[in-house]
C-alpha cells in the first residue's frame, strides 16, 4: 500500500528518546593545519596538488622490514642517523624508512649493503617507486662517493 501525499506524517515526540553526549563528535579538537608528520606522510603528488610545487632536494629513501640477525640493530641505528627517519605500519607491515640526500651517499650504501638482500626492501627516488631503482639509480647515486 503506498502512502499518499495528503496523509500527514506521524508527529514527532516533544521529548526525545535519548540525549546525545556533549562529546559525541570524537574529532572536536582537530588542528586546522596538518602537522609535520602528516605532511611528510603525504604522497608527493598529493602534496604538490594541495600546496603547490615545492623545491625539495633529490633524495633516495630505503624502506626495509624487521629481520632476524645481528645486523638488524646496526641497520636501524644507521637508518636513524639519516636525514629523515620514520617507522610506519605495525606487525608484518612494519617498515623503517630512511631518507638520504646526495651529500651522504656512503651512509646510504652502507645501509643498503645490509638490507638490500631482502626482497621486501624498497628503494624510492624522491619518495616514488621508480623502475630499476635498485639496479640503476643506486649505483648512479654511489658515483657521488668521494674517492
Amino acid at each position: 500500500m503506498s502512502a499518499d501525499s495528503t496523509t500527514p506524517a506521524a508527529p514527532l515526540p516533544d521529548v526525545p528518546a535519548f540525549k546525545p553526549k556533549e562529546t559525541f563528535w570524537p574529532y572536536v579538537d582537530l588542528q586546522e593545519q596538518p602537522d609535520h608528520d602528516e605532511l611528510v606522510s603525504l604522497d608527493p603528488d598529493l602534496r604538490d596538488a594541495l600546496y603547490g610545487p615545492q623545491a625539495r632536494p633529490f633524495s633516495v629513501t630505503v624502506v626495509f622490514p624487521r629481520f632476524e640477525g645481528d645486523d638488524y640493530e646496526r641497520a636501524v641505528s644507521m637508518a636513524k642517523s639519516s636525514v629523515e627517519y620514520r617507522e610506519t605500519g605495525d606487525g608484518f607491515g612494519f617498515r623503517h624508512r630512511a631518507r638520504f640526500l646526495p651529500d651522504t651517499p656512503l651512509a646510504l650504501r652502507d645501509l643498503f649493503e645490509i638490507v638490500g638482500r631482502f626482497d621486501q626492501t624498497e628503494v624510492l627516488i624522491d619518495d616514488r617507486p621508480v623502475p630499476y631503482a635498485r639496479d640503476l639509480w643506486l649505483p648512479l647515486f654511489w658515483f657521488l662517493i668521494p674517492r
